[in-house]
């Protein structure tokens, strides 16, 4: 039987880390052949499992035990498989799903770039265009649909898991309207209008996404008659008034863009005006391997960066904006509750 492992010595830990590559590509190959919805409620012999998701038995079970040595699924002294809190989050009907944000972690081009870290820590810029010939997101969408639809699937995950704890936690009593700066396909509007029913709502994005924001906000939703789609760049303007402006996980681009952004959004809401920033740190966090961890990607991908505490701050305040609270939304989300001075 194999468990998840107790805390080796620092040489084996270190043996541990240079193969982690290998656990990430089990993860992967787990999700993809489908192991997790194959397998149910109750423990499976590698044999039925192997013939459910089409594999070969034997390689199947070298998955299986790698990948128990991480709490994702369980080997039983019989030799079956069961599952783990961990390994029904690769299942496509569990609420929590995170099989899609598993899949984008892992795709082709982040095996091409990883080996090219020390290059973009040298230079401080990405390096997928020096792999692909052109920036990250024209890459993407025009080169790898199918990473692409892997994107927006994971975004739209992470959002729609993510919008319910922000609706949770935010306390708009008294305001009548908000605006999602950047706000994707619009998940946490729309749960911030249903737990306001006298509340207006806008969501502002880019044209490419914001065509697919969630239906109950469109002409013909339940929350049409309180929600406002408007297709734009938060970096050139914010044509959106609002008394409540929320700006989520949009802020890691490089310093003047995010200068401008700000400032858009100040601009746009006046003086009064509450905005809360919530992000991702990569510091003060439990979440602080995930997070440290998208950095790099980031610094990957699009050069981007996430943000220490100190650094939000910095950012806020240099675009003229004054910081009441900083609080945890949930063990990765922090928020930054800010107004415009007046």
């Amino acid at each position: 039987m194999t468990t998840a492992q107790s805390a080796p010595p620092p040489s084996m830990r270190l043996r541990e880390l240079a193969f982690g590559a290998a656990c990430a590509a089990a993860v992967r190959a787990a999700a993809r052949l489908g192991v997790a919805d194959a397998l149910g409620d109750s423990p499976m012999a590698v044999e039925d499992l192997a013939a459910a998701v089409k594999t070969e038995p034997r390689p199947l079970r070298r998955l299986l035990r790698a990948l128990s040595c991480y709490g994702v699924f369980a080997e039983a002294p019989d030799g079956t498989f069961a599952h783990t809190d961990v390994s029904r989050l690769l299942r496509e009907d569990d609420p929590n799903s995170l099989r899609a944000i598993t899949l984008w972690c892992t795709e082709p081009w982040t095996w091409d770039a990883w080996p090219l870290l020390d290059e973009a820590v040298r230079t401080g810029r990405n390096v997928v265009e020096g792999l692909y010939g052109k920036e990250f997101f024209p890459y993407l969408n025009e080169d790898a649909p199918e990473s692409a639809d892997i994107f927006n699937r994971a975004m739209t995950t992470s959002s729609v898991q993510s919008a319910r704890d922000v609706a949770e936690f935010l306390d708009l009593t008294g305001s009548s309207s908000v605006a999602d700066i950047g706000g994707g396909q619009g998940h946490v509007v729309a749960s911030l209008l249903d737990k306001y029913p006298s509340m207006h709502g806008a969501l502002l994005d880019l044209p490419r996404v914001v065509e697919n924001a969630v239906p109950r906000l469109l002409a013909g939703g339940d929350l049409a008659g309180r929600a406002r789609v408007v297709p734009g760049d938060v970096r050139d303007s914010v044509p959106v008034k609002a008394d409540v402006y929320i700006i989520k996980n949009i802020l890691e681009w490089d310093d003047e863009s995010t200068a401008r952004a700000l400032r858009n959004v100040r601009a746009a809401g006046g003086p009064g005006t509450r905005v809360v920033v919530i992000e991702n740190l990569v510091d003060d966090s439990p979440s602080m391997r995930f997070s440290t961890a998208m950095d790099l990607l980031l610094l990957l991908n699009v050069g981007g960066a996430k943000h220490t505490t100190q650094s939000m701050v910095d950012r806020l305040t240099e675009a003229g904006l004054v910081i009441d609270d900083i609080s945890p939304v949930n063990p990765y989300l922090h928020a930054f509750d800010c107004h415009v001075p007046g």
